[in-house]
Formats: structure tokens, C-alpha cells, sequence
């Protein structure tokens, strides 16, 4: 198990792809020489990226705008991604969306929304091409999923819930999908420089945060693909946070939520 080889039909479909980590796993595949389809909701930044892909690397670059909080979005990005008439061959659920502050404050809206991308789009997405790759013995899905992931957060329920979510699923489809061939990684950084902290109005969450956790999005996304490429259920980049989560998954839960209260 592994990531698959590339070949002209077929692409490595990446989600959350404008930007930070999403961005630099699109061009880590891009080295490898796979193709690849960007998605995200910000077309500029996607038809510019694919661009650069091309000249760079040589390889096909498509791009497609989707509002994953969408059904019918989704519904619209997969019938575009089947007239381009491409295997899916490795599926990169990457996009996310955070709150952070304490629930009876957040907009139900946002809170719905954030599930809907953390969680609902996780699910739709893999229960489209996971399939072909299990009928094909070969291919390769990475969900991200986040430090978040292994305990409560009080100020940050609904992400780490959703996190949480994403990384049990992607860890029991990894079992599952192996014996088939294909691979499934749950990728679980600590907090990255990117604009996530600005799209969801994160920074004061982040201040709290000790330097030695923090990965720039090459090194997570570089992470994120090495472990993909060994076939590894879990990948969580960095010394620092691997012995926090380790810490965060055994400690009791009392404890926890008293350390971890943000609010």
C-alpha cells in the first residue's frame, strides 16, 4: 500500500487547495508527477496555482470551484470531474473550517457550516471515489484531521468534535481499505501558519499556543505525503505534538478539560 503510480488518466483530487496546507500537498503531488484537480472556493487563487503546477512540473492541473458546505455543489463538482473523464486515484480531504470560542456564543450557522465541511464533505467525497480505488486494489486517501482530534476543547467544541470525528473514520477505513490495496492516512497537525487563523478569527486561540508545536504547511504537507507514500494509518507531524496528543489520548478526561479550557 502506497500511493499509487501516477498516469495520464488519472488525478489526485484535493480539497481546501487555495491555500496553506492544501496548496502545498497539491505541489508535493505535483513533484511526484501526479495530476492533480484543485478545490476550493476562491477560483483565482486555484486557476493560478494549476497554472504554476503545469509550468512547473509538467503535470495535468485542473481546478473546479465547489462550496463543500453544499450538497448540490458536490454533486456539481463530481459530474465535472466525470466529463474530464479521470480516475481518482488519490482523494486529499484536506478543506476545514474552525470556531473558536464557547458554543452559546457561536453563530448556528457557522457551527452547522463547519460540520458540514469537517465532516459531511469528508464522508461524500470518499463515499464517491474510495470505491473505485477498493475496485481498482489500488489508491490513496488522506483525510486531515488535527491535534484537536484527540481531546475536548472548551472554546473550540464543534472543530474538535469534527476533528475527532474525521480522524476515527479515516483510522477504521483504514483498516478496512487495506486489505483492498488502498491506503488511508489521517494526517493530525498542531497548529500551522496559514490563513486559517484569519478565515476563522483564530489568532487568540493560536497566542496560546507554545512555539516548539507549530509546522509551517511544507513541512505538515510533506509529512502528510510520506506517510501516504508508507501506507501509515496516522501521521502527526512533529516531536513536540506527537507527545502531547499521546499525552491529550491517555490522561484522564477530567483533567484534560480542565488544562485545555480556552473559555
Amino acid at each position: 500500500m502506497a500511493l499509487p503510480r501516477p498516469y495520464a488518466g488519472a488525478t489526485a483530487l484535493v480539497t481546501g487547495a487555495s491555500s496553506g496546507i492544501g496548496a502545498e500537498l497539491a505541489r508535493g503531488l505535483a513533484r511526484r508527477g501526479h495530476g492533480v484537480t484543485l478545490v476550493a472556493r476562491r477560483e483565482e487563487r486555484l486557476r493560478e496555482l494549476a497554472e504554476r503546477l503545469r509550468d512547473e512540473h509538467g503535470v495535468r492541473a485542473e481546478w473546479a470551484t465547489c462550496d463543500l458546505t453544499d450538497a448540490a455543489s458536490r454533486d456539481q463538482l463530481a459530474a465535472s470531474l466525470e466529463r474530464l473523464g479521470l480516475d481518482i486515484e488519490i482523494l486529499v480531504n484536506n478543506a476545514g473550517v474552525g470556531t473558536y470560542q464557547p458554543f452559546a456564543e457561536c453563530d448556528r450557522d457557522r457551527e452547522l457550516d463547519e460540520v458540514r465541511v469537517n465532516v459531511e464533505a469528508v464522508i461524500d467525497l470518499t463515499a464517491r471515489y474510495l470505491p473505485a480505488m477498493v475496485r481498482r486494489g489500488r489508491g490513496a486517501v488522506l483525510v486531515t484531521a488535527s491535534t484537536a482530534a484527540f481531546q475536548p476543547l472548551p472554546g473550540n467544541a464543534s472543530y474538535a468534535a469534527s476533528k475527532a470525528f474525521a480522524l476515527s473514520f479515516a483510522e477504521a477505513v483504514h483498516r478496512e481499505a487495506g486489505r483492498k490495496g488502498v491506503t488511508v492516512t489521517a494526517l493530525a497537525p498542531g497548529p500551522v501558519r496559514t490563513e486559517f487563523q484569519d478565515v476563522n478569527d483564530a489568532h487568540a486561540f493560536a497566542s496560546r499556543l507554545p512555539k516548539l508545536m507549530w509546522r509551517t504547511p511544507e513541512q505538515v504537507a510533506e509529512a502528510g505525503l510520506q506517510g501516504m507514500e508508507k501506507g501509515r494509518r496516522l501521521v502527526v507531524p512533529g516531536v513536540p505534538n506527537r507527545v502531547l496528543a499521546a499525552i491529550a489520548r491517555f490522561s484522564p478526561r477530567p483533567v484534560v478539560l480542565r488544562v485545555m479550557d480556552s473559555t
